[in-house]
């Protein structure tokens, strides 16, 4: 390990990795997995899934790829709108699914089509699987900047061991937590189910009223 203190670049690409790591491999699966364990207990889980994935994760992501900016810029990085460097190219579309995400997950909560009543509407398998993508694709550009864009900051300082086994730590608690959790998937299927019963039950059961009233009257 290098004695020399850490040169600008150095600090800045730190800042930027640990920002990046605590927002998509930290902040994002804690609310993947909050809501995947918590739905079939309580009802009340949108509006804290939703601050937590955008209002807490939101600005850590935003942070972290600002510095990643500047890192690129600090290299002497092209200013163009889609760079060679694969690390940028991939951090780009990250962010870019990142945004799809969160309006993906508004949508489906305010907009129910009437076509889907019967049944689960597709878009909430698109949101689940768009969200899965994004933490495996997340992982890998983790591990693609601990291993291999770190170098262009010049090898003065090695990446620490601990860096790479927290990366293989968090990613491999992840996939079991999740893994685990899908064993609640009949129990929520069973509840939607019923909500979805009941919901057409109730209208059905206002119809005949509103059919009825005109009788009354």
């Amino acid at each position: 390990m290098s004695s020399f203190p850490l040169v600008p670049l150095e600090r800045t690409v730190i800042t930027h990795a640990i920002l990046c790591t605590t927002g998509f491999l930290i902040l994002l699966p804690l609310g993947a997995l909050g809501v995947r364990y918590v739905r079939t207990f309580t009802n009340k889980w949108f509006w804290v899934h939703t601050a937590w994935q955008f209002v807490v994760t939101g600005p850590v992501i935003f942070a972290g790829w600002a510095y990643g900016h500047r890192s690129y810029d600090m290299l002497g990085g092209s200013a163009s709108v889609l760079p060679d460097d694969p690390h940028k190219q991939v951090g780009i579309a990250l962010l870019i699914l990142y945004i799809i995400q969160i309006l993906i997950g508004f949508i489906i909560h305010f907009y129910k089509p009437s076509w889907s009543k019967g049944s689960r509407p597709p878009q909430n398998y698109f949101h689940a699987i768009l969200g899965l993508v994004i933490l495996a694709l997340a992982a890998y550009q983790v591990h693609y900047g601990l291993n291999t864009e770190w170098l262009l900051t010049g090898g003065l300082h090695q990446v620490p061991m601990s860096a790479k086994n927290a990366w293989l730590a968090l990613v491999i608690i992840f996939w079991v937590l999740y893994g685990l959790g899908l064993a609640l998937l009949p129990r929520q299927y069973k509840q939607e189910g019923e909500a979805r019963h009941n919901s057409r039950k109730l209208e059905g059961e206002e119809s005949v009223a509103l059919q009825e009233s005109p009788r009354r009257n």
